[in-house]
């Protein structure tokens, strides 16, 4: 029987496949930037960004904290929003986190997750 607050589970979307859609959709991106384009956050965006950050890095996993965590309080009101911003959130955490640790760390031998310019 289901707790009268709780939704039953089985009508429930399932957010995985999204983050997993999502994260490899943001991995792309970041990888055509990177290796397509040549872009490095370091040379190219530090007298830019880094200027207004003051010299913080910012890495899109943070951007993605930032949304899982202002999803927390809404997620009972509006529950269909608070699930497509968990799916963006948790999936720029995840493509940040294999980019550094996966992808430059295994193509370019360092993982680059600085945290200053």
């Amino acid at each position: 029987m289901n707790e009268p607050n709780r939704p039953n589970e089985a009508n429930e979307p399932r957010i995985w496949p999204g983050i997993i859609v999502g994260t490899l959709l943001i991995e792309a991106f970041t990888c055509l930037l990177r290796f397509g384009l040549k872009l490095e956050s370091t040379r190219d965006t530090a007298s830019t960004i880094g200027r207004l950050t003051m010299g913080l890095r910012i890495h899109h996993s943070y951007i993605g904290a930032a949304i899982v965590l202002l999803v927390i309080p809404t997620i009972h009101r509006y529950p269909k929003i608070a699930r497509y911003l968990l799916i963006v959130g948790a999936s720029l955490i995840l493509s940040d986190l294999i980019h550094h640790f996966v992808v430059l760390a295994y193509w370019v031998g360092d993982p680059q997750f600085d945290l200053w310019y």
